[in-house]
């Protein structure tokens, strides 16, 4: 059975940071790649950034380009995303989904989607 799970999320105060994982089991990161996502309340699913584990890329939305990291923990089978510099707009459930092929910003191609952790960016 193929699964991932997003953890790590809590009340964060703006301008804080926080890194969430997402245990992958059933996978094997070298052939599927970690997108993650976030849906804030009202609004639409947005995808944040993807890791490309076969060769090291990394992309990112706009919305945090230059403030997040995506990284791999082989012997965890685990991918985190490291967020700094939050702001309340960052206030959302973030989710982590898999896909094959390559990296993706479209949530239709991500095929497995685990259970998302809160993120609240509140002082």
């Amino acid at each position: 059975m193929c699964s991932c799970r997003a953890s790590g999320g809590g009340l964060v105060h703006p301008g804080g940071s926080l890194r969430l994982s997402c245990a992958v089991s059933g996978f094997n990161l070298d052939y599927y790649f970690i997108g993650w996502f976030r849906q804030a309340p009202g609004k639409g699913r947005e995808w944040v950034a993807c890791l490309n584990s076969r060769d090291g890329r990394e992309f990112y939305s706009d919305s945090v380009k230059g403030r997040s990291t995506v990284s791999r923990d082989n012997a965890k089978n685990t991918v985190y995303l490291q967020m700094n510099s939050l702001s309340p707009e960052d206030t959302a459930v973030y989710t982590c989904a898999t896909k094959s092929g390559d990296c993706s910003s479209f949530s239709d191609e991500y095929a497995w989607w685990g259970r998302g952790t809160l993120v609240t960016v509140s002082s």
